[in-house]
């Protein structure tokens, strides 16, 4: 009998992990854990906190700034977490599979690795292969999965069933139940981009918590469809149009995934990265003495499918807009996390400039993608001088990335942002990085719960 598509991901997730390969998977870590703490403090990390407060008591724990660290079952945990990664849309990217690993992958490896006392490279190998999992499914469901469906959602749940499998020791066979089980558990339409809603993070939430629920009932003896994929009424056959198997078990020996996984400087919709750095690079070239008549921005199909809106009117929308992120770009330079915020969207200037950018898709831009995230900004000045900067990837991409220090301080001013005080957030950080060095989780977690206990009163 043939090997089912799911055995062959299996057993391709459990080739041979070297101390640099963990060293990458702590770094991602130490990303998603400021994402994540920045997230707990928004109005969508509050509503997650509020439910999980309601779930009991157990063995793994949650974060929930509110009130410091809420104790909680795995699965409980890895909904509460697995939703707070992405709210501040500066999550980890992989673009060929144009979906977000981290965010769904990390909070079921923390959640199991806590439950069941893991060492720390088995947390990172965990997490390497969940990446895995997740990314080779993203880029075989093909433009007309991603048309209609959010991939982290949908392609979400087997990341964190690898994760949870690979912490739990599963045999072959019940990984394979473990990854069918959460396939069939796959959902999250895209309506949520079209309203002002929260729905992105109960999606990565129950995607977190479904593959590892998948898991956890794997090693109780659930079983699940060996061909979940390619079966006549599977995943790719209910949900893909136009998938490409063969990306699924591609170079089964190459290097782990989490190394072309992009790490994001901007706090918008990645979508709109390379728009920003064009217009970063197109600022320093401005002439003080000019203003500007026109911008134009040159891009691929996709950012303009979810990012062309020339009139945000919430912080959300504002993400997801690139004429905003241009004139923020333009105005004032690298975008913090205020730059989305309320009162920007009001100040005159930036209205201002956001009317006169116009979008457009185009080459090289269009046949790149999804390989390349890229964009070219022309500035049409008063005197009719043009100006224009080509990004062909974005900042954070393999081919433009951000160094380890720059990954590690956007960390830590994410958790700042949320009021944990610079030396705690130094610790978490530190004690993150440490993992790839045979580091403990206990000291993680302890470091977790130093940074987001509760202040004490002045």
């Amino acid at each position: 009998m043939t090997s089912s598509l799911t055995r062959e991901l299996v057993r391709i997730c459990r080739r041979p992990i070297g101390n640099r390969d963990r060293a990458r998977a702590a770094l991602h870590l130490a990303d998603w854990l400021g994402c994540a703490i920045a997230g707990a403090a928004e109005a969508p990390g509050r509503a997650l906190a509020a439910h999980a407060a309601q779930a009991g008591t157990g063995p793994a724990t949650g974060i929930a700034l509110a009130g410091g660290r809420l104790a909680l079952p795995p699965e409980a945990a890895a909904f509460l977490n697995g939703g707070l990664g992405n709210v501040l849309e500066m999550d980890d990217v992989h673009r060929a599979a144009i979906l977000h690993p981290g965010p769904v992958v990390i909070p079921a490896a923390l959640a199991q690795a806590e439950a069941s006392g893991a060492t720390g490279a088995a947390l990172l190998e965990a997490i390497l292969r969940g990446y895995e999992a997740v990314i080779r499914l993203g880029r075989s469901v093909g433009p007309g999965h991603y048309a209609l469906w959010h991939n982290t959602a949908t392609c979400g749940p087997l990341g964190a069933a690898m994760a949870g499998a690979s912490l739990l020791d599963l045999s072959e066979d019940a990984a394979v139940w473990a990854l069918g089980n959460a396939l069939t558990q796959a959902s999250g339409p895209w309506q949520c981009r079209h309203e002002p809603v929260m729905t992105k993070q109960l999606h990565t939430a129950r995607a977190a918590q479904a593959g590892l629920a998948a898991a956890r009932l794997a090693a109780h003896g659930l079983t699940g469809p060996k061909r979940m994929l390619e079966g006549a009424q599977g995943f790719y056959a209910a949900m893909c149009p136009d998938p490409y198997p063969g990306a699924l078990t591609a170079d089964p020996d190459g290097p782990w995934l989490a190394w072309e996984t992009s790490f994001k400087p901007w706090p918008a919709c990645r979508h709109a990265h390379a728009a920003i750095d064009a217009c970063l690079a197109l600022r320093e070239r401005l002439p003080a003495e000019r203003g500007i008549a026109a911008v134009e921005l040159l891009t691929y199909g996709d950012a303009l499918a979810f990012c062309d809106r020339p009139a945000p009117r919430t912080t959300a929308e504002a993400k997801f807009s690139l004429q905003h992120a241009a004139a923020v770009a333009l105005c004032d330079g690298p975008p913090p996390l205020g730059a989305f915020a309320a009162e920007a969207l009001g100040r005159p200037d930036l209205a201002a400039l956001r009317g006169k950018v116009t979008v457009a898709a185009g080459e090289p831009f269009s046949g790149a993608y999804p390989a390349r995230f890229g964009a070219a900004a022309t500035a049409v000045l008063d005197d009719g001088t043009r100006l224009r900067a080509e990004i062909p990837d974005a900042l954070g991409d393999p081919e433009n990335p951000l160094c380890e220090d720059a990954v590690e301080a956007k960390a830590r001013t994410l958790m700042e942002a949320a009021g944990v005080a610079p030396e705690r957030a130094s610790a978490l950080v530190a004690a993150a990085r440490a993992l790839g060095e045979g580091g403990a989780p206990a000291e993680l977690f302890r470091a977790l719960a130093a940074a987001i206990a509760p202040k004490d009163p002045p």
